[in-house]
């Protein structure tokens, strides 16, 4: 590699690689009375990018793909941003800020086909808590297994019903590996939300499966057209790669986490734990559940305290409907925490879970 290009990337990945935190630092403390205090907590890293974004322009031929990632990854980064900055100026409204956000899995998306060539992209996608685990380093420094990393089936921008995978690059099917099928809020899709937990699964190794509705949302009222296709997925998945049959977990976010009830309370569920966060329950779904799948079932439910949509009187509620009907709950109230994802608490959930290498 030209010392003129190594000199590109040392300028333009510390601010790219900041700026994204701060987008995660954004998403996870969303707030709408907040977002002043938010938005100058998180800083400007995006100026710096901007400033450097040209150093970009004009590569040799030979490094076009490195170009490439390097570029959509700054320019979604920056689009994220200029959204956040438009309502900082008094210019949108609260739901101009999530649109802005699903920019921010975009550039992880495109910034990760450079996870094995540069150490710093490396080191982003690991857990900060085991950044110094060398048998960690080690697993992800080897060449990436056959089958292993990221796939999309019928999951481009805009379709309903497909799924992301997201299989660590150290598998090996020589044992069985902890499931995580994560479903979206409402109105997102699977190949976005994944990012909400890669870099936990790569870092403790799970199998994660982000599938998309096929609604504008989880199927709440009507016909459910999602639960036959999560097991449909799941079953596909399972086909492929060594799922461990005592550690499949279903959680989700928001409308996605009460879709975790409608489908993981089914008798018939394959999952055996549900972690449900900032979601909404009827005390009839506890009434209505298979009283022997409910017996001893593990879940861990997260909600904020915060929380403008969904109030957490109602998780309060849940939790103790469903202690009293015979589940095994975990309840974790986050005092800082809005209708927003906490990914803090996937470390926690995959412990709970039993998952790990």
């Amino acid at each position: 590699m030209s010392e003129a290009v190594v000199d590109d990337i040392v300028a333009v990945l510390p601010p790219l690689l900041q700026s994204l935190e701060a987008l995660g630092f954004v998403a996870r403390y969303l707030n709408p009375p907040d977002f002043d205090r938010v938005m100058q907590a998180a800083g400007q890293p995006d100026e710096a990018l901007r400033a450097v974004r040209p150093r970009l322009a004009q590569w040799p031929e030979k490094f076009a793909d490195i170009k490439m990632a390097l570029e959509a990854a700054s320019d979604a980064a920056l689009t994220a941003f200029a959204g956040l900055r438009l309502v900082q100026n008094g210019n949108g409204d609260f739901v101009s800020l999530f649109r802005a956000l699903r920019y921010a899995p975009r550039a992880q998306e495109a910034l990760y086909a450079l996870a094995p060539r540069l150490p710093p992209v490396n080191e982003f996608f690991v857990d900060p808590a085991l950044r110094t685990d060398a048998d960690l380093a080690a697993r992800l420094a080897a060449p990436a297994a056959e089958n292993t990393g990221i796939f999309h089936e019928r999951n481009e921008p805009g379709s309903r019903g497909g799924f992301s995978l997201y299989v660590p690059e150290y598998y090996t099917r020589e044992r069985a590996w902890p499931l995580v099928m994560a479903l979206h809020g409402g109105s997102g899709n699977g190949r976005g939300f994944l990012w909400s937990w890669l870099r936990d699964a790569r870092s403790r190794g799970a199998i994660l499966v982000a599938p998309t509705a096929t609604g504008s949302t989880w199927a709440l009222m009507g016909d459910d057209t999602d639960t036959p296709n999560l097991i449909q997925i799941l079953e596909s998945v399972r086909a492929r790669w060594n799922v461990d049959l005592e550690r499949m977990l279903l959680t989700g976010m928001s409308d996605g986490g009460t879709f975790c009830y409608v489908a993981g309370l089914d008798g018939a569920s394959p999952f055996t734990h549900l972690a449900p966060v900032a979601a909404t329950f009827h005390p009839l779904m506890a009434e209505m559940a298979d009283a022997e799948r409910l017996r001893g079932l593990p879940v861990h439910i997260v909600h904020g305290r915060l929380d403008w949509m969904f109030p957490v009187q109602v998780a309060r509620q849940t939790a103790q409907a469903l202690t009293a009907a015979g589940a095994n709950v975990t309840y974790r109230e986050l005092d800082d925490l809005s209708h927003t994802y906490p990914r803090e608490m996937n470390a926690e959930i995959l412990t709970w879970l039993g998952g790990g290498p």
